[in-house]
């Protein structure tokens, strides 16, 4: 129920019900039953709930979860367990801005699904690694590694994220000027959310739609500034604080860039002042940076 419900959007619950878990899991009584359900629950609700945990706004408690999951699985030492809790803590990683950490693990996923003959974890590990491709200014090789990423998830038979990757893909175009490509990559990722109704990273593609727009020649304010608020509203109606701490960024550094600077204090101040922690990772600099400016 908790990976289903988070998937679908409803972050709250999908948390509750992965909290409700935890607290149902025994080591004892549960951990030998790894070997015969594929992997060890108590690890799998860790890393499940540490995305969730993040996109509501508590960064240090999902970077918690990510520890105690690896911890563990490498302590059982089960390759089956091993390769989703890479999976989704370099996820988290990459979310908080880790891109070393993420790196290392995302390459130890394609070495141990290779090593395996798991073609499933290898493309989620080659999908990753061109995630950080196009994250940190890489964008002519990320290309080609995110392609063949998707490619290979298609032929294991998954879609799972497929709004995300394909949103990394048409940013790693659009960074290369190949606009009219990084649109048709852009509206496939929004034409699977609908379709698919996998909405966690809704707001995400909605905003990197929005800065898309702003790498044309002539960048489109008018568009940019269409996804940005949409990725805001979703944001807010998933109750996602960190999706909507970066679209709100995203929105007042569009503003300020019109000269509209009066209207960025108060959409931007509310959504840093709610955070409790996490000030150490990139969001959270960048939105404080922001807000001096502002003042």
């Amino acid at each position: 129920m908790g990976i289903s419900l988070f998937h679908t959007g409803d972050l709250t619950e999908g948390k509750a019900h992965l909290d409700h878990a935890k607290r149902l899991f025994d080591p004892a009584q549960h951990r030998p039953l790894a070997t015969r359900f594929g992997q060890d629950i108590g690890v799998g609700i860790s890393y499940q709930r540490s995305l969730p945990q993040w996109m509501l706004g508590y960064p240090d408690a999902a970077l918690a979860d990510c520890a105690e999951a690896v911890s563990n699985a490498r302590n059982i030492g089960q390759a089956a367990t091993m390769m989703p809790t890479l999976l989704y803590t370099s996820i988290v990683q990459i979310l908080c801005r880790n891109e070393a950490t993420a790196n290392e693990q995302a390459n130890e996923l394609v070495v141990l699904a290779s090593d395996k003959g798991g073609a499933l974890w290898r493309a989620f590990g080659l999908l990753l690694k061109g995630a950080l491709l196009t994250l940190t200014g890489r964008s002519s090789d990320a290309g080609e590694t995110l392609m063949s990423g998707i490619g290979a998830l298609r032929s294991a038979g998954s879609t799972l994220w497929t709004p995300l990757w394909s949103s990394y893909l048409a940013k790693s175009c659009a960074d290369q000027g190949q606009i009219e490509d990084a649109w048709r990559h852009m509206s496939e990722a929004l034409k699977t959310i609908e379709t698919s109704k996998e909405r966690l990273f809704a707001a995400e593609v909605n905003r990197i739609a929005g800065e898309i727009a702003l790498l044309r020649p002539k960048p489109d304010t008018g568009k940019a500034e269409t996804h940005f608020v949409q990725a805001l509203a979703i944001a807010r109606e998933q109750q996602a604080k960190s999706w909507e701490l970066r679209a709100a960024t995203s929105l007042a550094r569009l503003w300020l860039y019109r000269g509209e600077r009066k209207r960025a204090p108060s959409l931007v101040l509310p959504v840093y002042n709610w955070f409790t922690e996490g000030f150490h990772t990139g969001d959270l600099q960048d939105a404080k940076t922001l807000v001096e400016q502002l003042r």
